[in-house]
């Protein structure tokens, strides 16, 4: 099993930073109404998303995500142009410009697929392992979903499927105990864990912090290792947090759904601050010169970019 080095550390906190840099330029540039398309921001969250290109073949293994993707996709490797193009609509994006935020894809990375709908992304990974098992392909599929998605009844059926089926599918759930405005217990039973619940079905488990990138980093670690040993699927479960509102540019605690000092506590024990030690003042200096300019030619790109025509087929899409 793969342990993590000092050059792991860096390239994690690059990646985070550059994800992170990423988004907050998605909602200063939203305000002008230029990005029509509803984005889920994965600010907060990052560090589970990071790691996907170092640790997951670029081709082989591939990611199923859900509505807040971004991070996924961008850890995965999707191409940053591509992306900022999507999300104004234009031509060149990576499905278009028909598909927005919530339906990205970029295969050359091993990026499937994102769906808008919540629990989606679960079968739609199970079905994509069973597939590449029929084919004989080689390769793991990674299925990202929030923790509302586990009270939706095809999570249970596609576990259950992939158990008995022995795929090679790591299950993520992404823990931020919210859905929209709803904390967890007023939706789920409050003595009923997630993990546990998974367990029961009969899958290992995993549950880590996933604000801490170096835990994030072991556990997927872990599970690779056990999935092409043993040939079975492996649940996570990563706790985390956003900052941002459920669905767009703005923050929102001004409501109090989410009390202070919860807030508080996760911006203290934020990824980014966990690693922000490790890398030297001007290491730190280079990587943020190195991310804007990527940001500012990527988003100038999409400005300039033309829109496509209603005439061009769907089918050019996923091609």
């Amino acid at each position: 099993m793969k342990k993590i080095t000092k050059k792991d550390e860096l390239d994690l906190y690059y990646s985070i930073l550059r994800i992170r840099r990423i988004e907050e330029k998605i909602a200063k540039e939203y305000i002008n109404w230029k990005i029509r398309c509803p984005v889920h921001l994965s600010i907060g969250q990052e560090a589970i998303g990071a790691p996907l290109k170092k640790l997951f073949n670029s081709y082989k293994d591939e990611v199923v995500s859900g509505h807040r993707a971004h991070a996924h996709y961008l850890g995965k490797g999707g191409d940053l142009k591509k992306f900022i193009c999507e999300l104004y609509g234009k031509k060149n994006g990576s499905s278009g410009g028909k598909a927005g935020s919530m339906h990205l894809t970029d295969k050359k990375s091993g990026f499937i697929l994102s769906s808008a709908i919540v629990g989606n992304s679960i079968p739609i990974g199970v079905g994509l392992a069973y597939s590449k098992r029929i084919k004989k392909e080689k390769g793991i599929v990674l299925i990202f979903f929030g923790d509302a998605a586990v009270e939706t009844g095809v999570f249970f059926e596609s576990l259950n499927f992939a158990i008995l089926k022995k795929l090679q599918v790591i299950f993520i759930c992404e823990n931020n105990f919210y859905s929209v405005y709803s904390n967890m217990k007023y939706r789920q039973p409050q003595n009923r864990k997630i993990s546990k619940m998974a367990k029961g079905l009969g899958i290992k488990t995993l549950k880590s912090n996933g604000n801490d990138p170096i835990k994030v980093f072991n556990t997927y670690c872990k599970a690779k290792d056990y999935v092409k040993r043993l040939k079975k699927p492996i649940f996570l479960e990563f706790e985390t947090f956003r900052h941002y509102e459920h669905c767009g540019f703005l923050k929102d605690d001004h409501l109090n759904y989410r009390k202070k000092s919860e807030i508080d506590y996760w911006l203290k024990n934020d990824c980014l601050r966990k690693l922000h030690t490790k890398v030297n003042k001007k290491k730190l200096v280079f990587f943020e010169k190195k991310i804007n300019k990527e940001i500012e030619t990527a988003f100038n790109i999409a400005k300039k970019s033309k829109f496509p025509k209603n005439s061009e087929s769907k089918k050019k899409l996923y091609a």
